[in-house]
């Protein structure tokens, strides 16, 4: 290994080593984007060992023209010159779609001759939609904006579904799509920023019931991971585009991922090498001897310090709900500091009861919110929490007894917990200016907590 080479992740025992990136809208000699994905590959060509495969979600050049020799054009440059560096024989590169390279039926007939990626795609779109297994590893690509649905923010679903039947001995899948499923950010726009909800829920059950480990996408011009009901949404757009959303928060950058028997983990590397972001998943719960449990009241931190992208922590939240609608918020569990309104907030607000996280990091700053279930009147509930400051904004996870799929709470910030403090007070049942304060108004509530 030469100094400048970047240590890839490696699986434990047998298992796949690859890397992930999408959106460099390049493809034209000498405009910006050809420099900026330059620097993303020079961080790429400095793993060791390198990857076994490249899976590229889309918008790989900027396209959107009327003239198809034009586009041949931009994907001659972008291969022969701009990934003239890849020897895909060796490391095969595989593709999405994407909003930039299928926007009609002309671009969506060049993309298929162009790229020649598999013909084992549904009706209509072979060469568009298609399959790949690598041993105990099988990859699903979809065309989440194809011209016979509609266009952008359209998929096709029962070939999905049919192949994942078909391949259900694989240990592990993966199912590619340019466009998210769930907002990112907060950036929202239905058949054109995410999938339309026509598709979106049996889509995203095929996903659940099938057990597939993770839907990749990109299109939002952002690095964002979440988790719906056990499986996750992962979002890599940072392969050159230079426009960043938002401003100051996103980088552009290239996933090293490795996949084996325990766990899924990678690494997210900006143009200078660093690892900025990392997870593993599922992630390692809290020893089952560190569980601390709080009655109601008024309580001396139990840890403090930083939150970091390594640092979890779990809550287990039950109790007894009101029998009749209690609109003003009723505190589950707060951290705070005497002289600022607390930094963290769990409770339940609104006449639907909704489970809701606030976080207000910024003295004279307005907090940010994140959504959960709604819980109902007279009825016993015991929901888990775990936050994980390596997830970002997705990072605030819940499931509810009897059910092991986390799930992130909704939100719109580009930020979760990574630059929280935890405070040196905390309350259960109560905010922090006494019993009267935002008081949970059933019974029985416990709390308990563990830090990893």
């Amino acid at each position: 290994m030469s100094a400048n080479s970047i240590p890839s992740l490696r699986p434990n025992g047998p298992g796949h080593q690859f890397v992930l990136y999408g959106d460099s809208c390049s493809g034209v000699p000498g405009a910006l984007h050809e420099g900026t994905f330059a620097a993303v590959n020079a961080v790429l060509r400095r793993l060791d060992p390198p990857p076994e495969f490249i899976l590229f979600p889309g918008d790989e050049i900027i396209g959107l023209t009327a003239d198809s020799e034009a586009l041949r054009a931009q994907w001659r440059h972008w291969f022969e010159h701009e990934m003239g560096w890849l020897d895909r024989q060796k490391t095969p590169l595989w593709h999405t779609t994407g909003n930039h390279t299928t926007y009609d039926e002309m671009s969506e007939q060049v993309f298929r001759s162009v790229l020649r990626l598999p013909d084992n795609g549904p009706p209509g779109q072979k060469g568009l939609s298609y399959w790949v297994r690598r041993g105990d590893l099988l990859l699903i690509f979809v065309h989440t904006l194809w011209t016979g649905l509609g266009g952008e923010g359209h998929v096709e679903t029962e070939w999905l579904e049919a192949t994942l039947k078909k391949h259900g001995d694989a240990a592990h899948k993966i199912v590619l799509g340019h466009h998210p499923v769930f907002p990112v950010n907060g950036f929202s726009g239905s058949y054109q920023r995410e999938i339309g909800p026509d598709h979106a829920k049996r889509f995203w059950d095929i996903l659940v019931e099938a057990g597939v480990l993770a839907y990749v996408c990109s299109h939002i011009l952002a690095f964002d991971v979440q988790v719906h009901r056990g499986v996750l949404q992962l979002c890599t757009a940072g392969a050159g585009t230079a426009h960043r959303m938002p401003e100051g928060v996103e980088y552009l950058h290239c996933i090293q991922a490795t996949l084996d028997a325990d766990s899924f983990r990678y690494q997210v590397l900006d143009t200078n090498g660093a690892v900025r972001e990392r997870l593993q998943w599922p992630f390692k719960p809290a020893d089952p001897e560190s569980w601390q449990t709080l009655p109601p009241g008024m309580h001396l931190a139990g840890f403090a310090g930083p939150m970091n992208n390594d640092r979890i922590i779990e809550l287990r939240i039950k109790g007894s709900m009101p029998t009749t609608a209690h609109a003003p918020a009723q505190t589950l569990f707060s951290a705070f500091n005497t002289d600022s309104i607390a930094p963290f907030w769990l409770g339940l607000r609104g006449p639907r009861q909704t489970l809701t996280l606030i976080l207000g990091r910024d003295p004279g700053r307005s907090p940010h919110y994140w959504f959960g279930p709604d819980f109902a009147l007279g009825q016993h509930f015991d929901v888990d929490i775990a936050l994980h400051a390596g997830m970002g904004p997705g990072g605030m996870l819940y499931r509810m007894l009897g059910d092991d799929r986390w799930t992130s709470f909704d939100g719109a910030s580009a930020t979760g917990l990574e630059r929280l403090v935890w405070p040196a007070q905390w309350s259960v049942g109560h905010g922090q200016r006494g019993i009267e304060d935002r008081a949970f108004m059933g019974e029985g509530l416990e709390v308990a907590f563990a830090a990893g």
